[in-house]
């Protein structure tokens, strides 16, 4: 790793903490510090699983029902079992922690202010455009790929999302009894694997790739959601099936794509992926490619 690039990452980190006054005690001059604040404002009008706002937040368990007992204190939430699930519990904002979500609101509106407000009007531009990108690749920098099975329901999320975008932009339709079959038993090690993409323990995306012995991997169900496409995770999911195919002794992956999945194209080429002649008798295949994998070293 490039030492100027984490020192420069540990540079930007001291600045934004101290500008946003993420180490004062009490934050934006309210009577509680950051790490309160924002657990107000992830709960939500709507109210929040804890488990939920464990994963979003990235938090401990202990420091998570630390600050919720803060809170409780406070008389900002309340904390109670799931009416149709005992073992979930379940957090709301009383009326004063809805009042004190909204006061923050504000005052968060006028920090954002503060900051804009020195800068000339291409300034504001420029940083608030730098700060899409950040959010953007930081996004990217979170997202975790792992091997699922593909019972398991991220796996069944990822695939009927795949299934109605595809229904939604193939031209006629699409029906997936009509595809070559790509089953469970098909993507269960050592026949195939599924890889799933997750965004604070919440699937983002997913490929798979069936592994018939001596033959060529072929990848299936590269998927990506709209949330976070342009973060690169497409990119993402295609190397990892490529080490996961490689890994697992394959040595070329083959694919096919229908023609309205241009991105998908652009990905594939992009990779060093090679157009060949049609390889098997996919009805949605318009355009097969396929790569020569480099050996482990």
């Amino acid at each position: 790793m490039d030492a100027s690039q984490v020192d420069r990452i540990r540079r930007f980190n001291r600045t934004v903490t101290q500008r946003i006054g993420a180490l004062d005690d009490a934050f934006l001059s309210r009577s509680r510090p950051l790490g309160q604040a924002r657990l107000l404002w992830e709960i939500g009008p709507a109210g929040s699983e804890v488990r939920t706002l464990r994963a979003r937040l990235a938090l401990d368990s202990g420091y998570l029902s630390r600050l919720l007992r803060a809170l409780q204190a406070d008389g900002l939430v309340t904390v109670d079992a799931d009416a149709t699930d005992g073992r979930v519990r379940r957090v709301h904002l009383t009326p004063a922690g809805l009042a004190e979500r909204a006061e923050l609101d504000r005052l968060s509106d006028g920090r954002a202010t503060e900051i804009l407000r020195p800068l000339a009007p291409e300034q504001r531009t420029r940083l608030v455009a730098a700060m899409a990108e950040v959010e953007r690749l930081l996004t990217a920098s979170t997202v975790d790929i792992a091997v699922v099975d593909p019972r398991h329901p991220d796996a069944t999320f990822c695939r009927e999302a795949y299934f109605e975008e595809l229904r939604r932009r193939f031209e006629g339709g699409y029906d997936p009894a009509l595809a070559i079959p790509a089953d469970d038993a098909a993507l269960t090690p050592p026949a195939g694997v599924l890889l799933v993409a997750r965004l604070h323990d919440e699937p983002v995306g997913c490929a798979a790739l069936k592994l018939p012995a001596g033959e060529p991997a072929h990848l299936k169900r590269m998927w990506v959601a709209p949330a976070v496409r342009g973060t690169g995770l497409g990119r993402r999911l295609l190397h990892e099936c490529e080490r996961e195919a490689a890994t697992r002794g394959a040595r070329v992956v083959r694919l096919e794509t229908n023609r309205t999945l241009t991105e998908a194209i652009a990905l594939y080429r992009a990779a060093g992926y090679r157009e060949v002649a049609r390889f098997n008798d996919e009805i949605y295949g318009d355009h097969f490619f396929e790569k020569v994998l480099e050996v482990p070293g």
